[in-house]
């Protein structure tokens, strides 16, 4: 089984990436030190965003192998390199074409950290379960951020908010060729699975808040979110034309506030945690 090829553009994840930085959970980065240099596995990297969040926060040298099946985003990523590190150590990253779900642990042998980004959620269990067990197979910490919880809040709110909101977890939910979608519910599947496997296991929140002057990041969310509720629930477009028309005028006017819950997950060998 492979990830669905889902073209995601450079401009939304150069638009998200504030928001990316802001909400992930800066705590958990206490937890990864250690002496000696790094080598990072980064998995569905996107542009890179990142590395360039986490170089900066860890001391010593740093290797960065970056996964992506888009070359695209891979040279995107490959150009806006992390670093330096927080002593000014080195960073240095390489590029590998890669599909995430049928990494061996051949692929990360060396790794001293894996990481991934908004990734869990798009996962069906099966595949889910072979990258956990990728990852443990390496025998290394695991940083897995920004996995959506299925809690979205409005601000000021709207009745329609929670039809839209049922119909976007059901699209998150959805049966593909690939199987189920774990949506919502990869975080908590994630942490069963690593837990199982003798690793700790440390849960952070880590919510996009976005507020007036997130107004373009805010519309472009809110167009994606009715859009698949939509798909989901082709009823939604006719019956919600005039609350997406309304909401959209209130993000573009920077006077929608949108919290997107999410969760950062730090999985920890034995030897690691201890």
């Amino acid at each position: 089984m492979t990830v669905e090829q889902i073209r995601v553009s450079t401009e939304w994840l150069d638009l998200r990436e504030a928001a990316d930085a802001a909400a992930r959970a800066a705590d958990l980065v206490g937890r990864l030190s250690r002496s000696g240099g790094h080598v990072i596995h980064d998995l569905a990297c996107g542009t890179g965003a990142m590395g360039r969040w986490l170089a900066p926060r860890l001391a010593g040298t740093q290797r960065w192998v970056l996964h992506d099946r888009d070359p695209d985003l891979l040279k995107v990523a490959a150009s806006d390199r992390p670093g330096p590190a927080a002593d000014c150590a080195s960073v240095t990253v390489e590029t590998r074409l890669s599909d995430i779900t049928r990494l061996a642990p051949a692929d990360l042998a060396g790794a001293t950290l894996i990481t991934a980004s908004a990734l869990l959620d798009i996962l069906t269990e099966d595949e889910l379960a072979g990258l956990i067990g990728t990852c443990a197979g390496a025998g290394c910490p695991a940083l897995l951020c920004l996995s959506v919880t299925g809690r979205v809040r409005l601000a000021p709110a709207d009745p329609f908010d929670a039809y839209v909101g049922a119909a976007f977890d059901a699209h998150q939910r959805r049966l593909t060729w690939r199987g189920r979608l774990l949506g919502p519910g990869a975080s908590d599947a994630a942490a069963d699975r690593f837990g199982g496997l003798g690793a700790e296991v440390v849960v952070r929140p880590s919510p996009w808040r976005l507020g007036s002057d997130d107004a373009v990041l805010a519309a472009e969310w809110f167009a994606g979110w009715f859009g698949a509720a939509c798909e989901q629930e082709p009823g939604l477009a006719s019956e919600g034309g005039a609350y997406r028309r309304r909401r959209l005028a209130e993000a573009r006017a920077g006077k929608l506030a949108v919290t997107v819950d999410h969760t950062d997950l730090l999985a920890l060998p034995r030897e690691a945690a201890s």
